[in-house]
């Protein structure tokens, strides 16, 4: 016998559904009446009411092992999509009817079903549905993406312990959990997609673990405005599958199932396999993963864990995230080592000073390149960044120290090489570090970023070498020795002031790099980051206005390019150009092409209108080319 069990409040529904069951021998029993159900003489069970009402039926269809077809409501469009139901009512009760093939697994939450989901504490937006989306414009996803992130400013880490169905116990930190069975088209079923299935006797428990504000508000513009679905799971997020977990909490955390049921932790979930004949569409089974695996897996090894990780989070979501102990201790014993004056540092820059000097003077990029990585000058600058950041007197005196040494011993080099090397000539190498400007600080500051980033993580440390070549800290420095060395001192001014460009951009990127990797908070950097602030600004006033001249430089570069005109018999074009600014007067270097050999008088001439053309006095330096 077919039984029809329906909710008071559907009678009208009702009416509907029983036209299309009229070749049926069906007996009609409300939920107020659910005493008169004979489950001796029943065959079939058929339930049309509330999600719980619903549940209770699956309940006693389980403990029965009696097939099951759920009737919807239209309006139900959750119940429908999870187990791929028809919204026509005649299709809705034939799938009803049919025999399912297969059974579906059940997961219970301290002995009560669930359908969509059970959440423990908060987990947004992991809890929703993506129907959220469905018809939304752009501004209405950026106007929930910033509801969401007001949210942000009450979730709070709470220690939670997970026991799996082997005993293991996983102790980590966490603002909230999801549980899912089946694939439901909530947010936390389309990060494991993969893991779910609907008879595998296996659930998924999907938790939210953001380390900081900055993770965490990246997950939720992916989610909710760019609605896209990563391929791998977010840093914030982990999963733990298992036919049984068990979650414990220091303090009580709600626990809500399917959107209504309120409970508190401890929560036992546990999934039973292959539990209940439920008719479901076609459109279930291929939602559910076809990798069928009775193995328990888990990835939350990149969520926070430690006593002091919890004890930082518990307080609030800070901002930036938090160095654990060991990345903390790691890290400082090697930054203080390398802050330091050691003999093998000085033999280090010495040797490189020697080979970037000889390299400027044969005019070899290629020398001048194995001068950069051989100096290990960047290390006491980033203990120095360090030490600003931390406030750690010893560490930012210690790099101070081998920093400024460091500094006297390659101007001291390159300035005895330069006097007694017997040529006094200004290569293209050397005369490529006497222009600092702007956007030499802005390739500082994204090498101090990347330098303390390397530094912070060992996997990559060898990427140092490349941040060396990125931002050259020893060749502007030789230069500057060279002009010591020929006593130019508009030579040293310009080729220090790139040095200093350098570091003091690399500091200050540094230090803010090692903010966000969460090496300090925020209360303590601020003094020192103000101050190296304050700083960069002051440097960057003469590089702002080398960088006004390299724009007047490019201008003179163009008018003189597009120049060609007759001195006397002959027509000449400039080619090659190229501005040498010298402390008294300027140079003009080019190549003449011209059409025959000048003569003096017409070399004035030529020299005349180059002048004219860029309204200001300048040396012309010319090497002339004659076209046959």
């Amino acid at each position: 016998m077919i039984y029809y069990i329906y909710a008071e409040e559907d009678k009208a529904y009702l009416e509907t559904v029983k036209t299309f069951l009229v070749k049926e021998t069906v007996t009609y029993i409300s939920f107020t009446n659910l005493g008169e159900l004979d489950l001796s003489k029943a065959s079939h069970l058929l339930v049309t009411g509330c999600i719980e009402e619903i549940k209770m039926l699956m309940s006693i269809a389980h403990q029965n092992n009696l097939p099951l077809g759920i009737i919807p409501r239209p309006t139900q469009k959750e119940l429908i999509r999870t187990f791929a139901l028809e919204t026509k009512t005649e299709d809705a009760v034939e799938k009803a009817l049919k025999l399912s093939e297969k059974k579906i697994d059940l997961l219970y939450c301290n002995g009560s079903i669930v359908i969509q989901e059970v959440v423990v504490g908060d987990a947004p937006p992991l809890d929703q549905f993506d129907t959220t989306l469905e018809g939304k414009t752009f501004l209405d996803r950026i106007k929930l993406f910033w509801s969401t992130i007001k949210k942000v400013k009450t979730l709070k880490h709470t220690q939670m312990k997970i026991t799996d169905a082997k005993d293991k116990v996983i102790n980590l930190s966490a603002v909230g959990a999801v549980g899912l069975e089946y694939n439901n088209s909530t947010f936390a079923a389309k990060l494991v997609t993969s893991q779910l299935s609907g008879n595998d006797g296996r659930f998924s428990l999907v938790v939210l673990s953001p380390a900081s504000i900055v993770q965490y508000v990246g997950y939720l513009f992916s989610s909710l405005v760019s609605h896209w679905t990563p391929k791998a799971l977010p840093k914030s997020v982990g999963y733990i599958r298992s036919s049984k977990i068990t979650i414990e909490s220091q303090d009580p955390i709600k626990v809500l199932i399917d959107s209504s049921a309120v409970q508190q932790t401890p929560v036992d979930l546990e999934v039973k396999q292959s539990a209940l004949a439920l008719g479901v569409g076609d459109g279930f089974w291929e939602k559910q993963s076809k990798e069928y695996s009775t193995k328990d897996s888990m990835k939350v090894d990149h969520l926070p864990s430690d006593k002091e990780n919890t004890d930082h989070l518990s307080q609030s979501i800070p901002l930036f995230s938090h160095a654990s102990q060991s990345q903390y201790t790691t890290l400082f014993k090697n930054l203080r080592e390398e802050s330091r004056l050691r003999s093998s540092f000085m033999i280090l820059l010495i040797l490189a000073t020697m080979i970037a000097t000889f390299g400027l003077f044969i005019n070899s990029s290629s020398v001048v390149i194995g001068a950069m990585l051989l100096a290990p000058l960047m290390q006491p600058i980033v203990s120095l960044s360090m030490g600003v950041l931390r406030q750690d007197s010893d560490l930012e005196l210690n790099g101070a120290k081998t920093i400024a040494i460091g500094v006297i011993a390659v101007l001291s080099t390159a300035a005895i090489i330069a006097f007694f090397t017997p040529m006094e000539r200004l290569t293209s190498e050397m005369a490529g570090r006497l222009s600092p400007t702007i956007l030499d600080l802005f390739v500082a500051i994204v090498s101090g970023v990347a330098a303390a980033y390397a530094k912070s993580n060992e996997k990559i440390l060898g990427s140092l070498a490349g941040v060396a070549i990125a931002v050259a800290l020893v060749p502007p420095l030789a230069v500057a020795g060279i002009g010591l060395g020929w006593v130019d001192w508009h030579m040293f001014g310009t080729a220090f002031l790139l040095f200093i460009t350098n570091l003091v951009g690399i500091v200050l990127a540094a230090a803010l790099t090692f903010v966000i990797l969460g090496f300090s908070p925020l209360h303590i950097a601020k003094k020192g980051i103000l101050i190296w602030m304050t700083i960069v600004a002051v440097v960057a006033i003469p590089l702002y206005s080398s960088f006004n001249k390299m724009q007047e430089d490019i201008r003179v570069q163009t008018i003189l390019s597009n120049l060609a005109f007759s001195v006397g018999e002959n027509d000449v074009k400039l080619l090659h150009i190229e501005l040498v600014h010298r402390k008294n007067l300027n140079e003009v270097r080019c190549e003449v092409m011209a059409t025959g050999i000048l003569t003096k008088e017409e070399k004035l001439r030529l020299k005349e209108v180059i002048q004219k053309s860029i309204g200001k006095k300048v040396e012309v330096i010319a090497t002339f080319r004659y076209r046959l």
